[in-house]
């Protein structure tokens, strides 16, 4: 590993022989100037990693040099080190940039000590911009796989929203369709990129965990609480906050939820004090919320305030023309984490995927890819290695019936129920699959979302997933 590397800067030789000589016991690679000039050339040619800088220099003093340090590389870390402790002088080289004030006579191991905080910030620093720039570039919305006119459409739409000033999005599609990916998409590519993104799932945790993941709070709020927590909304200020599943947060919760968003302040649990936040709340959800608030299940006022910029993401059968695309890019993807050489997937196996209705939509098709491109010998992924249900989706969709047209319907005379004719569908299809809902969904070519809002409206919520 390379070494990392200091610059001394003193006008006193003394002073820079001892600590080029300590530092580099200490496996540091050092240099050293004798004033403000030589030291800004070694910084333009040769830039280190820290610099120990006295303030008082012949020429250019050290406050100078510390600002055309900052102006040339601002991740360079400088300590300021002067045999006048005069508080004035310590603020303005804090202000102007400086890590830390030493003051002479210094102890070695306190400079020691302080240099090694310096470049541990530096270390941290440019791992959080690292990772950063990482999630920028990954969820870039040149890295979404989108063929289909509505799913570039959807990228158009979040491209405009990243960019605006939009306080609230809602995020709409069945399970699966990618609205986490979108979420992120929405903060990586927007104006926030550089502050936090959180998130969390309203449905995985329990009601009072719920609150207290969100809000914080104080030190002996409730018997568990042993000291003041610092909630998502807090950690958030200044980012997004991605709440997933809102439709499973309880009313009083949704009221606090309301608060933020009107008045961008709130309390932690058991708190007095009033914290202000600025974030961007970007919600998701599988349900109809506008069903949902219609029905007394959400807060008619927080959907309007979420509602602002709806986003609905299409399921995968609505657009088909993404699936071979989608395919390719997640057989790229794992050929990558498991060292495999597939060339792709046959004519056979692609008719098969194009033919199958993806009740579990992106999810579903990224892992048949994973589960094939693992067990795949071969130089191609045949038909024959997709799971049964894909293989068998066209003849399962009409019963007795091997080339997957729609069966011709004729209308009585004399009319029907059409939500007797559901009913009966419904009904006969959870008996053909013994009561197994997602190949239910399948025969019907609904989701499995929809199937169950059915089964509900039928009184038919017997049947077991499996």
């Amino acid at each position: 590993m390379a070494k990392e590397r200091i610059l001394v800067v003193d006008d006193e030789y003394l002073i820079r022989w001892s600590l080029q000589q300590e530092l580099a016991k200490e496996g540091y690679e050092v240099a050293a100037a004798e004033d403000g000039e030589s030291a800004l050339r070694t910084v333009r040619e040769s830039p280190p990693d820290l610099v120990l800088l006295d303030i008082q220099l012949p020429g250019m003093g050290g406050i100078e040099v510390l600002q055309k340090i900052k102006a040339a590389d601002p991740e360079i870390v400088v300590i300021m080190i002067t045999a006048y402790g005069i508080v004035d002088t310590a603020v303005a080289a804090m202000k102007a940039g400086a890590f830390d004030y030493l003051n002479k006579p210094f102890n070695l191991e306190g400079v020691k000590l302080s240099i090694k905080k310096g470049l541990d910030t530096s270390r941290l620093r440019g791992e959080v911009q690292r990772l950063r720039q990482e999630q920028q570039a990954r969820f870039s919305l040149d890295r979404v796989v989108a063929v289909s006119a509505s799913m570039r459409a959807v990228l158009d739409l979040v491209a405009r929203v990243s960019s605006s000033g939009a306080s609230t999005v809602l995020l709409q599609g069945e399970s699966g369709t990618g609205k986490d990916l979108v979420a992120k998409a929405l903060h990586y590519t927007g104006p926030r990129a550089e502050r936090p993104f959180m998130a969390v799932n309203c449905a995985s945790l329990p009601e009072q965990l719920l609150e207290s993941e969100l809000f914080g709070h104080e030190r002996g709020a409730y018997t568990d609480a042993k000291g003041t927590k610092k909630g998502l909304f807090e950690l958030a200020d200044g980012g997004t906050i991605f709440l997933d599943e809102i439709a499973e947060m309880r009313l009083d919760l949704q009221a606090k939820l309301l608060r933020v968003i009107e008045e961008k302040s709130f309390r932690r649990i058991g708190g007095v004090k009033d914290i202000q936040v600025d974030v961007r709340i970007v919600t998701a959800s599988n349900k109809d919320l506008d069903e949902e608030r219609r029905a007394g299940r959400f807060r008619e006022d927080l959907f309007y305030r979420l509602n602002v910029v709806p986003i609905r993401l299409p399921p995968l059968r609505e657009r088909p023309e993404d699936i071979v695309p989608l395919a390719a890019y997640y057989l790229r993807v794992f050929n990558r984490e498991f060292a495999k050489h597939i060339a792709g997937l046959s004519a056979e196996a692609e008719k098969a995927m194009l033919g199958y209705s993806w009740p579990g939509n992106v999810r579903e098709l990224k892992n048949v890819i994973e589960r094939a491109t693992l067990l795949q010998t071969a130089a191609v992924i045949e038909a024959v290695d997709l799971p049964p249900e894909i293989l068998g989706a066209q003849k399962a969709a009409v019963p007795g019936q091997g080339g997957g047209a729609p069966a011709a319907f004729t209308l009585p005379p004399g009319g029907l129920s059409l939500e007797k004719l559901e009913d009966d569908l419904v009904r006969q299809a959870l008996e053909q699959t013994r009561g197994n809902q997602t190949r239910a969904s399948q025969l019907l070519g609904i989701s499995r979302d929809s199937l169950r809002y059915r089964m509900k409206k039928t009184g038919l919520m017997g049947g077991e997933d499996s």
